[in-house]
């Protein structure tokens, strides 16, 4: 089923969980440098006016762990868009001027990540933090701001010709002949020559994230968040994480059942995707405790490791009840799991999985990530098998086995009433998820 219409990524194992030997945050300058001037192509607007004859667009997005190329175009460019793609992947020129306008570019974003009212990307960016404290996947995505002037063509070129390497890279299509792709991708791709020349990859960081547990804060005003005129209450955000699984491992699949189970969202939402009327965090927790805003769970994959979490936010005073509910739901993961629950969430998910695959970005990520993990790709109707066949008692392993390990914890606003993280700690380990009392004389 051909369309006029393709998607032609170029996935690379590449991302700043790969970082630890160079500057942190070589992968975020690089994906604001793409499609900029290359050996072929003067400038950035050559490249666009090059892409709008064939109805195209571009983008470049980095992860923790992949960096990827995207070009959207029709499929009679299909040629001229590879030979492009190869060109912006293999051939940048990463002049002085682009690379000071990129300085100034993610300079930009950090004020904009620190000002911004949604907390979610900074606060994904604490956990991850101290569940992986100095290593791999806890390394910082964004570039530190003391990094932004010490990031140069040299220090680019030393990364690039590590981690920019044939057996990192996956070039993958939506809407395109297998056979017409790997020819084009013979003519372009094939024994080309990078710009970092062809000097064998020395330093590659090859090491398995290790899973450290610990808390990071953010000690933060938050009083004037306030996007309108109306002020919006000040609230403290929590959010509590446990090691889970990689995407390779079988607990994979009940983990993506859990989370969809634990489900969640906003006070201010009822429904919409993901978020269900009939998930724990909302029947519980939500539809409890009225003074709660938010309660939603999270589940971040990679190859070697996964982290479940879930994110809450209160008013600061709230703050030691909202974290006691939180740990009395995740000892309940590996409680009794009601079968129509269960349903509901693996209908849920394969519902969300089958729904996302309408979208080609979608897809295309997909076929990419899977075949530069796997070598090979699972099709939808396999993984919903997958997603059938999930038990109640297959939850409650996984749940269990999650609850051994000791608990990551980023908290950002107003933190005075914070419980110590031994005491998180404790309630995680208790068997009813309740915070050791404290006594106070004076308050």
């Amino acid at each position: 089923n051909l369309s006029i219409f393709l998607l032609l990524p170029v996935l690379i194992n590449s991302g700043s969980r790969y970082e630890a030997k160079y500057l942190s945050g070589i992968a975020h300058f690089l994906e604001k440098l793409a499609f900029s001037s290359t050996d072929r192509f003067d400038s950035k607007d050559e490249i666009l006016l090059t892409l709008e004859k064939h109805g195209g667009i571009c983008d470049c997005q980095t992860s923790r762990d992949t960096t990827m190329y995207a070009v959207s175009a029709d499929s009679k460019g299909l040629d001229t868009v590879v030979g492009l793609l190869a060109d912006v992947v293999l051939h940048p020129r990463l002049t002085d001027e682009e690379i000071e306008m990129t300085r100034m570019a993610v300079q930009f974003e950090l004020e904009d990540l620190n000002m911004r009212p949604d907390p979610e990307p900074l606060l994904t960016e604490m956990i991850h933090e101290a569940a992986y404290q100095e290593n791999t996947v806890g390394l910082h995505r964004f570039c530190p701001t003391e990094n932004i002037v010490k990031i140069d063509r040299e220090v680019l070129h030393s990364y690039l010709r590590n981690y920019y390497t044939p057996d990192r890279m996956v070039l993958a299509g939506v809407g395109v002949e297998h056979e017409h792709l790997v020819e084009c991708a013979r003519k372009h791709l094939l024994g080309a020559r990078p710009a970092w020349g062809c000097a064998k990859a020395v330093d590659v960081d090859r090491s398995v994230a290790q899973y450290t547990g610990g808390m990071v804060k953010l000690e933060r005003d938050m009083s004037d968040v306030s996007l309108g005129p109306a002020p919006f209450p000040e609230l403290t955000h929590i959010m509590i994480g446990l090691e889970s699984c990689s995407f390779l491992e079988e607990d994979f699949i009940p983990f993506a059942v859990l989370n969809m189970m634990m489900g969640g969202g906003g006070s201010f939402s009822a429904g919409g995707p993901g978020k269900g009327m009939f998930t724990r965090l909302y029947l519980n927790v939500l539809n409890r405790h009225h003074w709660m805003y938010n309660a939603t769970s999270y589940h971040h994959s990679y190859e070697d490791t996964g982290l479940l979490c879930v994110h809450a936010s209160a008013e600061p005073r709230q703050v030691r009840e909202m974290v006691e509910i939180l740990t009395k739901e995740f000892i309940l993961m590996a409680g009794t799991v009601d079968g129509a629950e269960l349903e509901r969430a693996k209908t849920q998910l394969m519902s969300m999985l089958m729904m996302n695959l309408e979208s080609r970005p979608v897809i295309f990520e997909d076929v990419g990530r899977q075949v530069l993990a796997t070598r090979s790709r699972k099709l939808p109707h396999e993984l919903c098998a997958l997603i059938r066949s999930v038990k109640p008692e297959d939850i409650r392993r996984a749940a269990s086995q999650m609850l051994r390990k000791k608990p990551a914890v980023a908290a950002l606003g107003d933190l005075s009433d914070l419980p110590a993280y031994e005491h998180i700690q404790a309630a995680l380990s208790s068997r009813d998820g309740r915070l050791p009392r404290t006594y106070r004389l004076f308050r």
